[in-house]
């Protein structure tokens, strides 16, 4: 069966009577796409964006997104408190996330060994989770927030869309799980001390997104960011880690 990537636009296609069963669309654009009298036994839909825009996600008439957005909360305890706005509040936030990363990083390893270097469905492993998040934290907080002149820690993992990052910063090496967890310590600490000492004012304060400049941002915005990526990939983690068990 054929593939679609980048370079194929199927904007305003029909499909009518197609079979697309074990279909997999990633980093695909379905916005205003219309289903009836669709088979969806199985189906899954895995996307952090669900909840922005105003277009909702309706099922049946029925916009699901508040539905889905409860059920995560009660799932992940601390995660409504992802878009508190007041210093108290990140850090309290901060606080809580990284307890239940604690406890997820315990449980990891209780599991067989090189759990933590195992892709579920070609997603990244639980090690490269982490390396991900210590790049998420050198892009929002380091870049946008501290504007350090080099943020990046070597070990950091991108999504490959980061088209301005010199790729020798990288490690060009696998690291050890030892190491990754180190770097990742660093920059829970990081984001612990800038909270610490942050003020309403300086939350308020203009920032550049990291990734496009001609953007602006607030501080607390991008603070935001760290927490949607922070909550996000833990899902993903745990979800992966369920899979393994």
């Amino acid at each position: 069966m054929g593939g679609f990537g980048r370079s194929d636009d199927l904007q305003g296609a029909g499909f009518a009577g197609t079979n697309l069963r074990g279909a997999r669309f990633v980093g695909a654009d379905l916005s205003g796409v219309v289903m009836r009298g669709v088979q969806v036994e199985g189906l899954e839909i895995d996307a952090p964006w669900l909840f922005e825009g105003d277009g909702g996600l309706h099922v049946n008439g029925v916009d699901v997104r508040p539905f889905v957005e409860a059920e995560l909360n009660r799932r992940f305890p601390g995660r409504s408190e992802q878009r508190a706005k007041d210093p108290e509040g990140l850090r309290a936030a901060w606080e809580v996330l990284q307890e239940t990363w604690a406890a997820t990083i315990e449980r990891v390893a209780g599991m067989p060994e090189g759990t933590v270097d195992v892709q579920v469905a070609g997603e990244w492993s639980f090690a490269e989770t982490l390396r991900h998040l210590v790049l998420a934290t050198d892009a929002w907080l380091g870049r946008s927030v501290l504007e350090l002149e080099q943020p990046f820690h070597p070990l950091g993992l991108g999504s490959g869309d980061e088209d301005d990052l010199d790729p020798s910063i990288f490690a060009t090496t696998k690291p050890s799980y030892a190491e990754v967890l180190e770097a990742r310590a660093s920059r829970v600490a990081l984001v612990r001390d800038f909270l610490a000492t942050v003020t309403p004012e300086e939350l308020a304060e203009p920032r550049k997104n990291p990734w496009a400049p001609q953007y602006p941002e607030s501080t607390l915005q991008c603070i935001h960011v760290i927490l949607e990526e922070e909550w996000e990939h833990h899902r993903y983690a745990v979800r992966d880690l369920d899979a393994l068990a």
